[in-house]
């Protein structure tokens, strides 16, 4: 039998048991310094230890390995390399060096221009890829008939490479237009945007079966996708243009280029049933990514700076089902390109942010900590510049 003196003991434990447990949460939200968080923004609720992972030139899509701890990137950088455009590259997710004193590591030839890289679940890495098209990067414009456009090179395929980028091998050829590729999650498919059906559409190619499936139709631009967590869903930005746009967007597309000037993002079923459209916003929303809960999506927008040019671009989160539309980034630059850490636990992404707060054309990968649920320290915070 237990005695009264310990039965005593006891109680007074258990009855202290809930403050025990909120003393020790609120050691844990201690540990983080707001002082330090020099590249934060006010604003910002859900973002914080944001550290900054490049630092020169023009750095963007960067995405997380399977793992958690690597990204895949693609810059122009001269301090990275001599090309001129776009190569893509790998780092470790802590910032730390390669065992051979680099701190980034060249997967792509070299050669072209590559844009669109992504792991794949067995480790590998897939980009796509001009190079066997020629050497040199291929010449583009920003701006046709003064629009901003992006270039759709038919040169472009899709290749897989060791992440030290060795045994680069062709996936995904043919003529016209191949890009924008991701990975599912379960290892079973590929998604891209291709020309080959004469429209910029959403194509899924299965990896074992080497099977194609068309997935959308509709004319616009269909791009940029990802699978959601549990690789049952994708997420995408389209354009859905009419009357006298829809003459300009086949026109431009004859000619190699798109303008993303009015972009919405989609989900649907990965075998392209079931499609909802989740924005009705104006300007160009885009860049979508699902949160881990699946229920919400990440995405980059200018649609509450149209009245100013729309040249700023921040992250914002919505449902969905269309609603609770959040603001997730606040620097007042650009901010995309937003990824969750398979762990759910950072989010990586690209800015123009600086801690000195001095304007630069520059565009880098940051990661920072995800806090779902914004604690006291969030809602208060406040920049020291």
């Amino acid at each position: 039998m237990i005695n009264r003196s310990k039965m005593n003991t006891l109680i007074a434990f258990i009855f202290s048991l809930p403050f025990l447990l909120a003393f020790s949460s609120d050691l844990k939200k201690s540990n983080y310094d707001p002082t330090k968080d020099t590249l934060r923004f006010n604003g910002e609720l859900h973002l914080r230890n944001i550290r900054q992972l490049t630092f020169v030139g023009n750095n963007a899509e960067a995405y997380w390995s399977f793992d958690d701890k690597q990204l895949v990137f693609q810059s122009d950088s001269k301090e990275l390399h001599k090309q001129g455009c776009d190569q893509i590259f790998t780092m470790n997710a802590d910032g730390s060096s390669y065992k051979n004193g680099s701190t980034y590591q060249l997967v792509s030839t070299g050669k072209g221009r590559t844009t669109c890289s992504y792991y794949l679940k067995d480790g590998r890495l897939i980009f796509a890829s001009t190079h066997e098209g020629g050497e040199s990067c291929p010449e583009s414009k920003m701006f046709a008939g003064g629009r901003y456009v992006w270039p759709l090179f038919d040169t472009y395929d899709i290749y897989t490479s060791n992440p030290d980028g060795s045994n680069t091998e062709l996936l995904i050829g043919g003529k016209g237009y191949d890009a924008e590729a991701t990975a599912s999650p379960d290892g079973r498919y590929v998604i891209f945007t291709s020309t080959r059906s004469g429209d910029l559409e959403l194509w899924r190619y299965e990896i074992k079966t080497k099977k194609l499936l068309q997935l959308t139709n509709s004319l616009g631009y269909d791009g940029g996708a990802f699978f959601s967590r549990d690789s049952k869903q994708i997420v995408w930005r389209a354009s859905r243009p009419k009357g006298e746009d829809a003459e300009s967007y086949k026109k431009l597309l004859s000619e190699g280029y798109v303008e993303p000037k009015e972009l919405d993002i989609f989900i649907a079923d990965i075998d392209g049933n079931n499609v909802k459209q989740i924005t009705n916003l104006p300007g160009a929303n885009w860049a979508p990514f699902f949160h881990p809960s699946g229920k919400k999506v990440l995405f980059c927008s200018n649609h509450h700076s149209q009245k100013e040019g729309g040249r700023r671009f921040d992250i914002f989160m919505i449902n969905v089902d269309g609603t609770g539309l959040v603001q997730i980034t606040n620097s007042g630059l650009f901010d995309a390109f937003p990824m969750f850490s398979f762990d759910g636990k950072k989010l990586v992404f690209c800015s123009n942010r600086r801690a000195d707060r001095k304007p630069t054309r520059d565009t880098n990968v940051f990661v920072a900590d995800w806090i779902d649920e914004p604690e006291e320290t969030d809602l208060n915070f406040k920049s020291l510049r």
